[in-house]
């Protein structure tokens, strides 16, 4: 595969690993050859790399080094974080190169038929030391929906993505993605995932069309289908008319739309967006919200970790509520609601001299003895037929002329589910996880 100043060879590896031959730049991409040695000169500081000579292949043929992936050790620096989102692109684009030659020497896996089921694990368990990151966790997300994984920090949410990755191995357990085993093919199931980390993974020295360009050339696209992809992410995201800018003078939101859009250059089957909108001010929240909602709309299936409720009930179809490494709770938003309680009527009155007469009304209608809150002239009482009583209640309020400040039907929300579920409420930090 070329691009960015890198030609890579993969031949004769039992492991199935490749090595990696470099040659002057040779494109405008130029920075990639610099990113690339950053990060391998992080990765080989941090454990993530394990650099080794492969010998000479031939009599005169040049030294070629092989880089091995071993595995992410619990470091929670941010710059460590941006890189490791980096190594798994070039990973993918490792594993994508037969589009420019490159000959993969692992087995063919065979063909697989496509299953409604786009994410499966099972029993899933790993530690850090003493630390027990994630313990037999258990997930089926259906393909084409928002699968949004709740909890608070260090629940294992992030830890969770990376192994769906293959960024990190489990101790215990199995997990296919795209019906895929993370474990045994894990170049496999590079080739149909997109990633984009906590934080944003761009090259602040390139412009945000160069870095969607070198993205798209790493994951195997020729140059020209890599320019026009990127010119059509750029309008998507609305990021067009700051294209030929280079992305350190974007500003958060911009950035994190930036790494969205790096992440779909290769067009994924399935999307991991782990805490996209952390740090992102509530219009920039929004304008990303639109844009996951136009992903799915379009057939991408998207994992979605969060520690916002208002995200999760907005966004997801299903909801997983993950707390000390466990799987707690699963289910649509509205299953989860209602495992806290029923629904319930609530009645605020004009006049404070009503509020009895109303509280009555209530409690013939509803059958369940109100809740009386004089200082708001409000009175509350759950229901098991929701909208069938609130219409009795309204019917019965229009007629005794009882003027109303508000009346409605009024649910449980994801606080209250969280809260019941956990014993505690979700903590809004913008920092990483302590996995």
């Amino acid at each position: 595969m070329q691009g960015g100043g890198f030609d890579h060879a993969a031949r004769g590896l039992p492991d199935g690993t490749m090595r990696l031959r470099s040659r002057p730049p040779n494109t405008g991409l130029a920075r990639c050859s610099q990113l690339f040695c950053g990060i391998a000169k992080a990765g080989k500081a941090h454990g993530v790399f394990e650099r080794r000579r492969a010998g000479k292949l031939a009599r005169g043929a040049p030294e070629r080094k092989r880089y091995h992936h071993s595995g992410i050790l619990e470091h929670g620096g941010v710059e460590i974080q941006k890189w490791l989102v980096v190594v798994h692109r070039l990973n993918l684009a490792a594993t994508s190169g037969k589009r420019f030659g490159v000959r993969s020497t692992r087995p063919l896996v065979g063909w697989r038929a496509m299953s409604d089921i786009a994410i499966s694990v099972e029993g899933v368990s790993k530690r850090f030391g003493k630390t027990i990151a994630l313990e037999k966790i258990d997930l089926e997300i259906p393909r084409g929906i928002v699968f949004g994984l709740l909890g608070p920090n260090g629940s294992g949410k992030s830890t969770t993505v990376r192994i769906l990755a293959t960024l990190l191995q489990p101790d215990e357990g199995s997990a296919t993605v795209d019906g895929i085993d993370v474990v045994r093919h894990p170049a496999e199931v590079r080739e149909r995932i997109g990633l984009a980390g906590q934080y944003a993974a761009v090259d602040e020295y390139l412009t945000g069309h160069e870095n969607l360009v070198m993205f798209g050339r790493l994951s195997g696209m020729p140059k020209g289908d890599a320019r026009m992809r990127a010119g059509e992410l750029l309008a998507e995201f609305d990021l067009a008319d700051a294209a030929d800018r280079i992305s350190k003078t974007y500003s958060g939101g911009m950035r994190r739309r930036l790494d969205l859009a790096s992440s779909l250059m290769a067009r994924p089957r399935i999307l991991f967006l782990d805490e996209p909108t952390t740090g992102l001010d509530p219009r920039g929240r929004l304008s990303l919200w639109t844009i996951i909602q136009r992903l799915v709309t379009d057939g991408t299936t998207v994992l979605l970790t969060t520690q916002y409720l208002e995200e999760a009930d907005r966004l997801a179809q299903r909801i997983a509520v993950i707390d000390h490494g466990r799987v707690i709770a699963d289910g649509s938003p509205a299953e989860l609601k209602a495992r806290v309680g029923d629904e319930s009527v609530e009645v605020a009155v004009v006049r404070p001299a009503d509020l009895p007469a109303a509280t009555q009304i209530l409690a013939a209608a509803t059958s369940e003895e109100p809740i009386v809150d004089v200082e708001r002239s409000r009175v509350i009482a759950g229901v098991s037929d929701g909208a069938a009583a609130l219409a009795r209640v309204s019917a019965a309020i229009a007629e005794a002329g009882i003027a109303t400040d508000d009346l409605g039907l009024r649910r449980p929300t994801l606080d209250e589910v969280f809260l019941s579920l956990t014993g505690h409420v979700t903590e809004s930090s913008d920092g990483e996880e302590a996995e």
